[in-house]
């Protein structure tokens, strides 16, 4: 058994807060109340792990449903061992992984394998598959059989698909199976050099980079489409002004529209790309500080409702290369609290309650995943965080490190993550 006390709960289900207890037995939430332990025997509560959490909030174990753990294929980046420990030491109990990994998650053999090798992690680790067959947007992969295999959604997240027919025909079929479909919107045609933004850091650069429209134009497409065929949609990283609005239109004519933003999209603007150089480098492109803004109005009206990581882990070695010849992306996932709490809740944009729903309860439900929320019978999936401690960024547990956030000083810390009634990480 497992008690918590004195902790500031905040369930964004129920929309429940406040100072209460909460008791663990076998992986689920047996009671939530005050004064918990006066109900335990003597034998029970010399059996009963004790965590008080006075001063601190109890929240849903965070929920990531945009990441890149690198196996099987690329573990020189990260592994689902080392991804896992860092998504703990973030606060995260679930993630699902992308599925742009070698081979590629199209076939049951290599799902089967990532789900296997996430049993062993602490947290629970469930995966995209693939959209098309090799990614190479020509032949849909077998989603039924894919999803009787244990997949929970489909993506060819890191590669466009511009066939708008297979497209719309992937939509239908993920519809019938009442799954979700996660799109990267960027037009290869429009872009010259991705990661960077064509403007102010594409000319510090001398080069042409990525262009707004790449983004705007595959957007809009793609939530027409899902509106004509009731398809479940998520814009992923969404990085332009103009594709949050297309959003908010496409939310207020179907239920099923859902984006994601990420922490960097909200905390930076492309004058990192210039400062930080290929530490800022990611696709879609950090923009103007007009697009950061309106990403964070978007998620305070509730038009963006998700928060993602896009955790990309690369080498040092690779990071070092110059700007059109290193890969895009950052870590994100023991920084993405702390930024949400120092930039969003701090800032004075959202409150907590808003936040943790987009990185909870929001996130799990649109996957079907029993997950993001604090009830009695519940899953025992939780996070203990000081809200107002500050931590500075110097060491990871991922394999990588390749953030502009190394230094930061930032505000929250994770003191706690429980999976399943289990303690697996510790400040």
């Amino acid at each position: 058994m497992l008690l918590i006390q004195n902790g500031y709960v905040i369930d964004p289900k129920s929309c429940r807060e406040g100072v209460m207890d909460i008791l663990v037995k076998e992986k689920r939430i047996e009671k939530m109340g005050t004064d918990l332990a006066k109900d335990l025997s003597a034998q029970e509560l010399k059996q009963c792990q004790i965590i008080d959490a006075e001063g601190k909030i109890v929240a849903p174990g965070l929920v990531d449903v945009h990441v890149h753990f690198r196996e099987p294929g690329f573990t020189h980046k990260e592994d689902i061992e080392t991804g896992s420990k860092a998504a703990a030491k973030g606060g995260f109990t679930t993630v699902v992984l992308m599925a742009n990994v070698k081979p590629q998650v199209d076939n049951v053999e290599t799902l089967q394998y990532i789900l296997e090798r996430g049993k062993t992690t602490g947290i629970h680790v469930e995966t995209c598959a693939n959209v098309t067959m090799g990614m190479a947007g020509k032949e849909l992969v077998d989603m039924k059989t894919l999803a009787d295999n244990g997949a929970v959604g489909f993506t060819d997240d890191g590669v466009p698909i511009m066939d708008v027919e297979l497209v719309r025909e992937a939509m239908k079929q993920v519809a019938e199976l009442d799954m979700p479909i996660s799109f990267h919107e960027e037009d290869a045609t429009l872009i010259t050099n991705n990661g960077i933004n064509r403007g102010k850091a594409s000319e510090f650069y001398g080069i042409g980079g990525s262009p707004r429209e790449a983004e705007i134009s595959l957007s809009g497409r793609d939530l027409q489409i899902a509106l004509e065929t009731g398809a479940c949609i998520n814009i992923q990283h969404i990085s332009s002004k103009e594709a949050v609005e297309l959003v908010r239109q496409a939310k207020k004519q179907g239920k099923n529209i859902h984006a994601e933003a990420t922490p960097h999209h909200f905390t930076l603007n492309e004058e990192a790309a210039i400062k930080y150089g290929t530490m800022a480098k990611m696709n879609p492109p950090l923009r103007e500080e007009a697009d950061r803004l309106a990403i964070i109005e978007g998620l305070a009206d509730g038009t963006i409702d998700l928060i993602a990581t896009d955790h990309a882990p690369h080498t040092a070695e690779e990071k070092e290369k110059p700007i059109t010849e290193a890969p895009s992306g950052i870590i994100g996932l023991e920084t993405a609290l702390p930024l949400a709490i120092s930039v969003l809740v701090n800032g004075g944009h959202l409150t907590m309650m808003q936040v943790l729903e987009k990185m909870t309860y929001n996130p799990a439900q649109m996957y079907h995943l029993d997950a993001g929320y604090l009830a009695e019978g519940g899953p025992a999936d939780m996070i203990i965080v000081d809200k107002d401690a500050i931590q500075v960024f110097e060491e990871y547990a991922s394999k990588a490190s390749n953030t502009p956030f190394t230094g930061w000083e930032l505000d929250g810390v994770v003191c706690t993550t429980i999976c399943d009634g289990k303690v697996v990480f510790q400040a």
